[in-house]
């Protein structure tokens, strides 16, 4: 679809570029200080602001609203605010599509028609006209509670649904028979962290954790993971328990069951890297869980079984990752073969069709190759251009599955795929309001400080003239083993449009090089993905790319820390920032819900005096000292049950104290809304809308709607 013609879009926005005004910000409020010290290793460290961290409180209430009070009149008083909300509402108003899949007769899919607050699941029976199956637009007058996962029984005539109230990772589980849509029993509540795996058509496994006490339902620590087997038509009380509890405690534990349903695979792990395996044979009576792996030093996970042969993707010797075959009636992992072997390039896989799909990462962009069972490969994958690919899973039976295709200058495409003969035909075009033969994404290598060579996607406007004064917004990651891949974003058109630049670098601390480059970023090396991000920027700088006074930086959750520590440590590296859901305070993060299990990635100040020492170094809440920093708006959600709120306020409020320049200091706090999924699209919009305003604002960026 063509973009809009520029007379439309006068007529629409009006076809000036809004001139920048001196904006007046509120005081800030003041937020008292309380003599709360805590000692670690013989150091005292004041913690001044510990009482926000009790967000259900009056007094922390008032606080946010206060601050919402003071981000807010600033916000309004930017002069094209509203010509930007019109912009990202039109674009965002167009049909939008998930892939396809297949439960029993039925063909399902998601749906959005433009603007609705959450994605319609539909179903169709052969070339029938689709039915709504289900409407999470419903469930909430406000658009605030979504659909948190679906699973059906293996026939399709059960579902059970989770749903998530103002964003909370805490879930209530609704089960439907399919063909009626009646609910079965009663609805199973304080479920988290947990999928749903159901055996045959008696009830289903799923994982949670004991609720933590009135008034610290978000923020409490949940400690211990249980799987527990519910059976459909009794009480949730009566749920039996298989694993975790007292005997075997583990702070996170999943389940599933292979699509023949013989085999229950579980995965249990105290940290969000590496796992314990465990199988159970159900086609024997009483058949013992059994042991696969008993450390949590790699990450391994049954992804199929031929009759007794289990199909395992383990890193276990094999930082990029492999697959291995095991006989499951003697699992250990001395028996394993290799079926995929590991090379340079790191592997995910899915199944589908009798086939495995091997997803290779290349330099953070998709490799796909096909196999047989037996290890053979039957051909790669041509894909549309250099991006990222997802999907390929389906059951045996199938002979053609499903996959998405997209990067940052191609709208999100659903690709059918024969599996037989390998070919691929466009199933759903996405109609966003973008012409990618204007725009260009080419990956550069730049130097790190320790000389470590890192990849960076720039993504702009082809012919756009390198002057040092384009505004550029640099996002990274750099944590957990978490892939960052090319992904088409509808609200990054605005910064595109305008002459902007979107620059994706892949840190140390990710996955994208496999283990090794996730190893490279944990721990007492965590400093290197500082270093990574830093060096994103000079490189941008030195390129003539953008300049200070037009770079903003950005990131979320572990990503929000990224930046709350570069903001500490260089304060004159960019213009404007935007932590988002930043785990803030290195010292107490895991002391809130499942934080504990972060260790992996960071330590913790009680490991030791050396881990200590580091991790108060780079704390963002406590690296902060006097200085001029840049416009600053802190993003968080009253119901983020994942990183608490409280990291934020405690970050924002010390950042006010703290700032000696000119620029605001603002903390967006959003209602109804959590981490980060299930969000409603006005909320989305609302706060890109916020993001891109603040950001031109304070670049001294004049938003030209006639550029559209």
């Amino acid at each position: 679809m063509k973009l809009l013609l520029p007379a439309l879009a006068a007529v629409l926005f009006g076809a000036q570029a809004y001139a920048q005004t001196n904006l007046k910000t509120l005081p800030y409020p003041q937020t008292k200080k309380v003599d709360t010290v805590t000692t670690y290793f013989s150091t005292k460290v004041a913690d001044p602001y510990r009482w926000l961290e009790n967000d259900q409180a009056p007094e922390t209430k008032a606080w946010v609203q206060e601050q919402n009070k003071v981000t807010q009149n600033y916000l309004a008083q930017i002069p094209y605010r509203d010509a930007i909300r019109k912009r990202i509402e039109t674009l965002w108003n167009y049909e939008k599509y998930n892939a396809p899949f297949k439960e029993g007769k039925y063909t399902y899919f998601s749906k959005n028609t433009g603007l609705q607050s959450q994605f319609v699941l539909y179903r169709q029976l052969g070339d029938a006209a689709p039915e709504v199956f289900l409407d999470p637009n419903k469930f909430s007058k406000d658009g605030t509670t979504s659909l948190g996962g679906i699973s059906f029984s293996k026939d399709g005539s059960l579902a059970a649904y989770q749903i998530s109230e103002g964003g909370s990772d805490w879930r209530k589980v609704i089960v439907l028979k399919t063909t009626d849509k009646s609910i079965v029993g009663d609805t199973l509540r304080d479920v988290k962290f947990s999928g749903l795996a159901w055996r045959s058509n008696d009830g289903f496994y799923y994982s949670s954790y004991d609720k933590p006490k009135a008034g610290s339902q978000l923020a409490g620590l949940t400690q211990y993971h249980k799987l527990f087997y519910h059976k459909l038509g009794t009480p949730q009380s009566s749920d039996k328990l298989i694993f975790g509890g007292d005997k075997t405690p583990r702070r996170y534990i999943g389940a599933g069951l292979t699509e023949d349903e013989r085999f229950l695979v579980i995965t249990a792990a105290n940290t969000t890297t590496g796992n314990e395996l465990y199988v159970q044979d159900l086609s024997k009576a009483n058949s013992a869980i059994a042991q696969v792996v008993s450390d949590e030093k790699n990450e391994h996970n049954v992804v199929d079984n031929v009759g007794g042969k289990l199909y395992i993707h383990t890193n276990l010797n094999a930082p990029n990752f492999r697959v291995v075959t095991v006989d499951a009636a003697n699992p250990k992992t001395a028996n394993w073969q290799d079926l995929i072997a590991e090379n340079k390039n790191v592997l995910s896989v899915s199944t589908g069709g009798g086939k495995i799909f091997a997803n290779y990462l290349k330099d953070a962009t998709s490799l796909i190759e096909q196999y047989d069972m037996s290890g053979k490969k039957e051909r790669s994958i041509e894909l549309p251009a250099v991006g990222s690919a997802g999907g390929f899973g389906t059951k045996k039976e199938e002979k053609e599955t499903y996959y998405t295709f997209t990067s940052y200058v191609y709208p999100p495409t659903i690709f059918k795929y024969d599996i037989a003969t390998g070919k691929s035909t466009v199933y759903k075009k996405a109609g966003v309001q973008f012409d990618p033969t204007k725009y260009e994404s080419k990956q550069v290598f730049y130097t790190s400080k320790d000389g470590t060579k890192v990849p960076m996607l720039i993504t702009h406007k082809k012919g756009l003239v390198l002057n040092g004064k384009n505004p550029t917004l640099l996002y990274a990651y750099g944590g957990f083993g978490v892939n960052i891949t090319p992904g088409f974003s509808t609200s990054n058109i605005v910064l595109l449009e305008n002459g902007g630049i979107y620059a994706v670098p892949n840190l140390r601390g990710g996955g994208e090089y496999g283990e090794t480059w996730h190893q490279a970023g944990t721990k007492l090396k965590k400093q290197n993905v500082f270093d990574d991000f830093i060096a994103a920027a000079e490189y941008l700088v030195k390129n003539n790319y953008t300049s200070k006074d037009y770079l903003a930086i950005s990131g979320g959750s572990n990503g929000g820390l990224l930046v709350g520590a570069t903001m500490a440590q260089r304060p004159d590296l960019c213009k404007v920032a935007f932590p988002a859901v930043g785990v803030m305070d290195m010292l107490r993060y895991n002391q809130f819900t499942a934080g504990a299990g972060w260790a992996y990635d960071y330590g913790t100040a009680q490991d030791s005096q050396e881990m200590f020492d580091y991790l108060y170094k780079y704390s963002p809440y406590h690296a902060l000292k006097p200085a001029a920093y840049p416009a600053t708006m802190v993003t968080t959600a009253d119901h983020d049950d994942r990183v608490v709120p409280a990291h934020s306020f405690k970050f924002a409020t010390r950042l006010q104290e703290m700032q000696k320049g000119p620029a605001p200091v603002l903390i967006r706090i959003e209602t109804k809304a959590g981490h980060g999924a299930g969000r409603s699209t006005a909320q989305v919009i609302s706060e890109q809308t916020d993001k891109w305003a603040f950001m031109f604002q304070n670049m001294g960026v004049p938003y030209s709607a006639a550029s559209n």
